[in-house]
């Protein structure tokens, strides 16, 4: 497989880059005999709403710096920054120019980073060496209000939150407005515009399912809020607290009624659905009273474990988006004894690198039990 790493930023190539990630999830997916990929283009530049520099100082200035892949000693002053969003590269050079007027903020700040919105919203994060004292607040502060968004200093075992420590992300999904709280180290989709293209195609394949749909893995609630009105009920599962505590928020800003979040492992979940265990987070929820047609999984990059396969195997619909190719194809080896691939899609999340983001629709084949 080429390095595509090799090719850095040049939309010229783009159309060429992405094709070489499509024959590649063909050649990939081949052995299960799928349909033809569809694929979802990014935009070819300004299409990451987060991103993270290391700050690198000299004797009389500080600049935004990367470094050759492998090689820490080789440092590159970053200017601009072509893939991120154009609000990261407004404030990339707003924040310089504060940083330069104030000690206190580039005082032992090593790591910048920046979290936006397609819908306008901003929020920075600096990093510190160093205790973050009163004075420091102040200049702080008084940045904030130069910038226009909050600010968060970070140091060891310090958090000085001033403002916010979340975005408010609004994305347009068929013909719907999506409101989304997005926390400060917490998960969320880099690639705001591909997002809304994952959103609207599962949609699409979920319509007319029936039944009600079990969710794994859900983070702040990104698939189960733009799905909800797909299903009578929705039961959706993650393990982490602050992607949790967003999903809650993000439930009762979308005045959705008929979505339940619960604080769970896919493990977990699977133990409480057998009855063989009962948790407290899941008080009040009658599992045996739901009816379980479909299942999206988003796992991380491992994959699923071998009993979440098993599990997955009994449900009729499976959606599963996948962002590693390689351990997707792994679970398919199961998943395709039961089930048949009847849509696949690729997602350009990260354009000129070798990620590739997946979707998989699969259908139980008439007979097939798991």
């Amino acid at each position: 497989m080429s390095d595509l790493y090799q090719h850095g930023v040049d939309p010229e190539r783009y159309a060429e880059l992405l094709e070489q990630k499509s024959q590649r999830l063909q050649s990939l997916m081949a052995e299960f005999n799928p349909p033809a990929v569809e694929v979802h283009a990014s935009a070819p530049s300004h299409f990451r709403l987060r991103a993270e520099f290391r700050l690198w100082h000299t004797a009389e200035r500080c600049f935004y710096a990367m470094f050759e892949p492998g090689d820490r000693s080789k440092v590159y002053e970053v200017r601009e920054f072509p893939i991120a969003a154009p609000l990261i590269n407004r404030l990339m050079q707003e924040l310089l120019d504060q940083l330069h007027q104030h000690h206190i903020l580039r005082h032992r700040l090593f790591q910048v980073e920046f979290l936006t919105t397609l819908s306008g919203d901003a929020l920075i994060t600096l990093i510190y060496h160093k205790k973050l004292e009163d004075e420091w607040q102040e200049a702080a502060r008084q940045l904030m209000a130069t910038l226009g968004f909050p600010v968060i200093g970070r140091s060891k075992k310090q958090k000085i939150v001033l403002d916010r420590d979340y975005v408010n992300e609004c994305l347009p999904v068929d013909g719907l407005q999506l409101h989304y709280r997005q926390i400060e180290g917490g998960f969320t989709q880099p690639n705001g515009g591909m997002n809304c293209r994952m959103l609207s195609w599962a949609r699409e394949c979920l319509t007319g399912m029936g039944g009600d749909l079990l969710e794994l893995y859900c983070g702040n609630g990104n698939f189960s809020i733009a799905l909800a009105d797909r299903f009578e009920r929705v039961l959706a599962t993650e393990i982490s607290k602050t992607s949790v505590a967003a999903a809650q928020i993000n439930i009762a800003k979308n005045e959705i009624d008929n979505l339940i979040i619960a604080r769970l492992s896919s493990e977990e979940f699977v133990t409480a659905l057998r009855g063989e265990q009962q948790f407290e987070r899941l008080k009040g929820v009658d599992l045996a009273s739901y009816d379980f047609r479909t299942v999206l999984v988003d796992p991380p990059r491992a994959g699923l474990d071998d009993e979440s396969v098993r599990q997955t195997q009994g449900y009729d619909n499976i959606l599963y988006i996948s962002c590693n190719p390689e351990t997707l194809q792994q679970n398919l080896q199961v998943l395709t004894t039961t089930h048949d691939i009847v849509r696949l899609a690729l997602f350009d999340q990260f354009p000129y690198t070798e990620h590739i983001e997946t979707g998989v629709l699969l259908r139980r084949r008439h007979g097939a039990s798991s």
